[in-house]
């Protein structure tokens, strides 16, 4: 039997700052088609305080309080220790000589009509192996930059190529928080979960990597005369095989900012240029960082005010049947993702609710955890203030929004999981 959803004490209108940010960003951005017109601080700025304003039952400075505890999370925390190492490694990594290097060293091995889909698939077998979109992310974003600039290929679409294919692994990898938080909420095994997830998703990857092969074809590379110098390129072979073999996020970045000081030592780099490029780096991830203070701030605030809980309590109660149970299952991460920005916090916020519907409506515990795992990543990997395109954006000093529009890989994978959904697949787990 379903246990009782305890009725909330929010409204939708506790979403309402949601609503204010996306209008002040996303509406005016697509309805002025220039998406540099609203600077996304400022758009999280007005829906900041509408949120503190808006709040009900404290007082001014208890408000305040509040918001102050959401910007000061420990997973906001840990995404600015990311984009200041993550800054101050490109920065210095592209002083020293190592982007240029690798992105050489990459024209040399990848044949130029295999340049997009190699660097999808290099993306994709990453974040498999490091289980983190984000650390995939900061890995090969700016190569992937010094190939567009290199061969004439949009920034913005070369960008996207390594965002979807960084949500690839963390939908899927064993090791993955999203993975691990899905299986222990429906209590089933990562195996099984795997089974029933890549049955759902490779062919999203597969149909995506064969557009990027016919994509490549009418692309022409200059011809490599440069020598490739491989001692640079040591900073991201290093980043790349500690990543790999399971390392720290913030080590791996560590160890790749030592790296390009050693190196550039011996390569004519002085030690206080890298001193200034490594703080040139970590300024120019300033504006990521008050959005993240901002949105996390914002986004207790809704949860606060019962924003999350009344859509949880609402969506719930009207299933019928076990199609109905499933795509309630997604609408509920779906929301509390696109609520929280944050695909693990939205898969162990919807997880209990989720097992209560699949007991009820004898959904195979599987799916359940394959839904939540693939949803949750589907809204992470296109939201604007999702921590992934907020990274990605800033390395490559573009927006957000002009990232989103070729995301094939996230958007692909989103109509597949809603089809899997509809079309009762794989039948043996629906």
């Amino acid at each position: 039997m379903q246990e009782p959803v305890r009725k909330p004490q929010g409204s939708w209108w506790a979403l309402s700052p949601l609503a204010v940010f996306l209008c002040l960003y996303l509406v005016t951005s697509i309805w002025m088609n220039d998406f540099y017109k609203v600077p996304i601080t400022v758009a999280f700025m007005f829906a900041s305080c509408y949120a503190i304003a808006t709040t009900r039952h404290l007082k001014l400075d208890q408000r305040i309080f509040r918001f102050s505890i959401g910007a000061g999370n420990k997973n906001i925390l840990l995404m600015i220790w990311i984009f200041i190492l993550a800054g101050s490694f490109a920065q210095s990594a592209k002083q020293m000589g190592a982007i240029d290097a690798t992105v050489n060293l990459t024209l040399h091995i990848l044949p130029e009509n295999l340049l997009l889909a190699g660097i999808f698939l290099a993306s994709c077998f990453i974040s498999l192996s490091i289980g983190t979109s984000v650390g995939t992310i900061v890995a090969l974003t700016p190569v992937a930059v010094g190939l567009a600039e290199k061969t004439g290929v949009d920034l913005a679409y070369m960008t996207a190529i390594v965002v979807g294919g960084s949500f690839f692994g963390d939908n899927l990898s064993f090791i993955s928080d999203t993975t691990i938080a899905a299986t222990r909420t429906q209590n089933c095994s990562m195996k099984d979960k795997f089974r029933v997830n890549s049955r759902i998703v490779m062919p999203a990857a597969l149909l995506v990597m064969v557009f990027y092969v016919f994509q490549g074809l009418s692309l022409h590379t200059p011809p490599q005369t440069e020598t490739i110098k491989w001692v640079k390129v040591l900073p991201y072979l290093i980043v790349l095989a500690t990543a790999i073999a399971g390392v720290n996020v913030l080590l791996v970045l560590t160890l790749g900012i030592l790296s390009t000081g050693f190196i550039g030592f011996f390569t004519g780099m002085s030690f206080f240029d890298w001193f200034g490029t490594m703080g040139e780096g970590i300024i120019s991830m300033g504006e990521l960082i008050i959005v993240t203070l901002l949105a996390g701030g914002m986004l207790e605030l809704i949860r606060y005010n019962g924003g999350i809980d009344f859509i949880l309590y609402h969506i719930g109660n009207h299933i019928k049947g076990k199609r109905g149970a499933e795509l309630s299952i997604a609408a509920l991460v779906s929301i509390a993702n696109l609520c929280t920005a944050n695909n693990t916090i939205a898969i162990i916020t919807t997880g209990p609710i989720a097992r209560n519907i699949g007991h009820h409506f004898q959904l195979d515990r599987r799916k359940v955890a394959s839904i939540l795992d693939t949803f949750s990543c589907f809204v992470q990997g296109i939201i604007p203030y999702g921590a992934q395109m907020l990274i990605a954006s800033g390395l490559a000093s573009l927006s957000p929004l002009s990232i989103i529009g070729h995301l094939y890989y996230p958007f692909c994978m989103g109509v597949f999981a809603l089809l899997s959904i509809l079309l009762r697949y794989p039948r043996k787990y629906s």
